[in-house]
């Protein structure tokens, strides 16, 4: 079974680092536009080259449709162009409800649309399913807007299969992939696969990130984005400079991304409640308190922004 195939309009490309972004609300759980608008300015001061608005650390399971395309109307529109975007949304499992609600992201101006692979196979039947909704899906959404697959672990971790990623490249309509195999040797894999395509791979895993730039990874889009993306563009893009520091770096960015499990994305909220970037650590995806289920939290975070700081400072020495 083959998929519809049609030259995207214009498209930038979607690599290099590419913050997952977080949805800031108030205290009372609306959404903080004003707070996000300092987080986008945070975003692109540090090192960012693109951006993935309304995905799983934008809490987008928890979000109303209507607030989904107001979240990527906003994130497009304050962007203004400076770097590219891209907006997912994709939670459903209605095929009618998802023809929605990957329309309302196409209709916010972003640069591409991203389509969510376990959405694709919600009841996990496999590729012949996995093909025949995506059919479906793509001939009901614009023929001109390039498209991306993210492998969102929620509610479950639907990876491609090889055979399944060339069906997708071979349109030529699908620009990226957040690839959360967390394999090395299957990134590599992938990358080949993509070689002389649109399709760019971006590894999630920050575990292997160094070594997935290295071998041919077009970039970085796990969730410590959130906390120094300056920290893995000098990685991508400078570590030749210095090869003893990048392996220091390298391992202090695996270290730091394993508190990941400590109330992930409450944790990324307090590093931006710190630096004041929005006030309130509110979430909709989490309903404890992150402080009170892990102890001495606030001293974790303590060493990560030290970790940070002291590799920022050392970068801008040369040393």
């Amino acid at each position: 079974m083959t998929l519809p195939t049609s030259l995207p309009r214009s498209t930038r490309s979607i690599e290099g680092i590419v913050p997952v972004m977080l949805t800031p609300f108030d205290d009372a759980g609306t959404i903080d536009y004003a707070g996000l608008e300092r987080l986008i300015e945070w975003y692109l001061a540090h090192g960012s080259d693109a951006l993935f608005a309304v995905a799983q650390s934008s809490e987008m399971q928890f979000l109303s449709l209507d607030e989904r395309a107001a979240l990527g109307r906003f994130v497009v529109e304050r962007v203004a162009g400076r770097a590219p975007v891209v907006v997912s949304g994709h939670i459903s499992d209605d095929p009618d409800a998802q023809a929605q609600e990957l329309n309302a992201a196409a209709a916010t101006g972003a640069d591409g649309i991203v389509l969510v692979t376990n959405r694709l196979d919600p009841r996990r039947e496999g590729t012949e399913a996995f093909t025949a909704n995506l059919r479906r899906l793509m001939s009901r959404l614009p023929s001109d807007i390039p498209l991306g697959l993210y492998e969102c672990p929620a509610p479950y971790r639907r990876l491609l299969s090889d055979d399944e990623l060339k069906m997708c490249i071979d349109t030529g309509r699908f620009v990226m992939l957040k690839d959360v195999s967390c394999d090395l040797d299957t990134v590599k894999r992938r990358v080949a696969l993509a070689k002389g395509s649109p399709m760019k791979i971006l590894n999630a895993n920050a575990a292997i990130a160094w070594d997935a730039m290295k071998a041919g990874s077009a970039g970085f889009n796990g969730v410590f984005t959130n906390f120094h993306p300056d920290l893995y563009n000098w990685l991508r893009n400078r570590a030749d400079e210095n090869p003893a520091l990048a392996h220091e770096l390298s391992t202090f960015l695996v270290l730091a991304a394993v508190s990941e499990a400590l109330g992930y994305p409450a944790l990324a909220k307090m590093y931006h409640q710190r630096i004041g970037t929005f006030q309130s650590i509110r979430c909709r995806a989490i309903d404890y308190d992150v402080r009170e289920r892990f102890w001495a939290l606030d001293a974790v975070l303590d060493k990560i922004v030290d970790g940070t700081e002291h590799f920022r400072s050392r970068i801008a020495a040369g040393a």
